[in-house]
C-alpha cells in the first residue's frame, strides 16, 4: 500500500492522471478505508482535495473520473465521515470533508450522483456537529453545495431533516460558521417547490420562522442583515404566517427596526386580495 501511495503522489501532477483513473480508483478505495492508517488517509485526502478542485485538468481530464465519482463518494468519502473518538479520527474526518467539498465544487459529480448517497446516510448532517470549527465550517459549505445541486429535487421529508440541524449552528462559537449556516438556510428556503405545501408543513415553517426571527435581534449586525434578507426572500412561501410570527415578538426585541423592515416588506404581499392580484 505504501508503495502505491508513493507512486500516486509522484504521478498526480497535471492532466496525465486522468488517463489512469481505472487503476487509481481501486488503489484509493483500498488506501482510504476507515481501518487504514489515519496519517496516510489524511495525506491522501489533502492531495485529492487539491486535484478535485481542478478536476477538469486533473482527475477528470479525460472525462473518466465522473463515471466513478458516485462510487468514490459512497465507498470512500462517506465512510470516512462516520464519527470515531479521538483527535486523530477528527482530523481525518476534517480532511475527508475538505475532499467532499472539493468534489462538490470541482464539477466532476452530477446532481444525480449526489442525490442517492445523500439520502442514504446521515454523515453530512452529522458532520455539522464536529468538534473542530473547520469541520463544522466545511460541513455547512458542503451542505450548501448539495442544496444547490439537488435541493429542488429533495422531497419535503428529506428537506425537513436538514433545516433543524442548520438552525443549531446559528449559536455556533464561530461567526464564520454561523454565516455559512445562514447561507445554507437561505438555499434551503430556495429549494422549496410546489410539493412543499405551506398548509401541510405549517408546523415546520412556523418553527423555522420563529427560530430565525430570534436572530433579527442578534448582537452581530451582519447576522441581523443576513437573517432579514433570508426572511424577505422566504416571505413568499407563507407571508401571513411570517407576519404573525414577527408581530408576536416585535415588542420583545431590544430594537424593532429589523422586525419593522420585515413587516413593511411582507405587508403588501400578505394584504393582497385575489382581486388585487389579477390587476
Amino acid at each position: 500500500v505504501s508503495g502505491g501511495v508513493k507512486c500516486l503522489r509522484m504521478c498526480v501532477k497535471g492532466p496525465v492522471i486522468g488517463e489512469f483513473v481505472s487503476r487509481l480508483m481501486p488503489l484509493l478505495q483500498n488506501c482510504l478505508q476507515p481501518d487504514k492508517d489515519p496519517e496516510m488517509r489524511m495525506s491522501i485526502f489533502t492531495m485529492l482535495a487539491k486535484l478535485l478542485l481542478d478536476a477538469a485538468n486533473t482527475l477528470d481530464s479525460q472525462g473518466l473520473f465522473r463515471n466513478e465519482s458516485e462510487k468514490f463518494l459512497c465507498d470512500v468519502l462517506l465512510p470516512n465521515l462516520v464519527w470515531q473518538a479521538g483527535r486523530t479520527a477528527a482530523a481525518v474526518r476534517t480532511a475527508a470533508l475538505s475532499c467532499l467539498l472539493a468534489l462538490l465544487h470541482g464539477g466532476s459529480i452530477t446532481p444525480g450522483q449526489v442525490h442517492t448517497p445523500f439520502l442514504r446516510g446521515p454523515q453530512v448532517l452529522s458532520a455539522l456537529t464536529e468538534d473542530s470549527q473547520m469541520g463544522r465550517l466545511m460541513a455547512c459549505r458542503s451542505l450548501s453545495c448539495i442544496l444547490r445541486l439537488i435541493g429542488t429535487s429533495l422531497d419535503p421529508e428529506a428537506l425537513n431533516k436538514i433545516y433543524p440541524e442548520l438552525l443549531k449552528r446559528l449559536d455556533d462559537s464561530s461567526e464564520e460558521v454561523r454565516s455559512v449556516a445562514l447561507q445554507a438556510l437561505g438555499l434551503w428556503l430556495s429549494s422549496l417547490t410546489e410539493d412543499y405545501s405551506p398548509q401541510v408543513y405549517a408546523p415546520h415553517l412556523q418553527f423555522l420562522f420563529r427560530e430565525l426571527i430570534v436572530y433579527l435581534d442578534d448582537p452581530n449586525s451582519s447576522v441581523q442583515d443576513q437573517v432579514l434578507e433570508i426572511l424577505r426572500k422566504g416571505s413568499s412561501i407563507d407571508p401571513a404566517l411570517l407576519k404573525t410570527e414577527v408581530e408576536a415578538v416585535r415588542d420583545r426585541h431590544r430594537c424593532s427596526l429589523y422586525c419593522d423592515q420585515l413587516l413593511q416588506h411582507i405587508s403588501p404581499t400578505s394584504a393582497e386580495t385575489p382581486a388585487d392580484s389579477s390587476k
